[in-house]
């Protein structure tokens, strides 16, 4: 029981899957070899700054990424000169953003994202094949519903798969103890 349940926590607990960075484009936030719990969450629960594990049919070769989410359904996204980036004419603060002062710019953009859809962005721009790349699809936009999940915090493990752990410690100790009981009083007990 308790081999499930250490299973279970480290598989991401019940409601996650656990997964490892590949790739360069979410530094500095999160680098290759990383292990990372998302956690499924539906379109409502996704606001701008998560990162979400999205699978796009015909992008990346149909591998999942990591992303950040920039933009929402309706939201005005625009970058005027490759680094800022504003949203609904507000200059958004990205302290995740891996700043190299001597790299290029990125080339600047204006898009408003469809209804339904999100406008994401990697940590490492250089590195990052994001929506920038693909503006002539739908603004660069990928459906809420390609999103397989968000990542989770690593110190907010929900609580089921620890009450899990609890409760099988707890009976392990008490069926050992039981049987210890057991043996030792059945040693004792003169034969009839």
């Amino acid at each position: 029981m308790l081999g499930a349940a250490g299973a279970i926590v480290r598989g991401g607990g019940l409601d996650g899957e656990r997964v490892t960075v590949r790739g360069e484009a979410m530094r500095p936030t999160y680098g290759p070899g990383e292990r990372l719990t998302v956690v499924r969450v539906g379109e409502e629960e996704m606001g701008r700054g998560d990162v979400v594990l999205v699978s796009v049919p015909g992008r990346y070769g149909n591998a999942p990424v990591l992303q950040r989410v920039i933009g929402l359904g309706g939201d005005h996204v625009e970058s005027p000169d490759g680094v800022r980036v504003l949203v609904n004419g507000r200059s958004i603060d990205e302290p995740y953003v891996m700043r190299d002062p001597l790299g290029p710019a990125g080339s600047p953009y204006d898009v408003t994202v469809p209804a339904g859809r999100l406008f994401l962005l990697g940590d490492n721009r250089p590195q990052a094949n994001d929506s920038r790349y693909f503006l002539d699809e739908q603004s660069g936009s990928v459906a809420a519903s390609d999103v397989r999940g968000r990542v989770r915090a690593e110190g907010a493990a929900p609580l089921v798969p620890w009450a899990v752990v609890a409760s099988g410690a707890l009976l392990a100790m008490v069926g050992t103890g039981c049987g210890i009981r057991v043996y030792v009083t059945g040693r004792r007990s003169p034969a009839r």
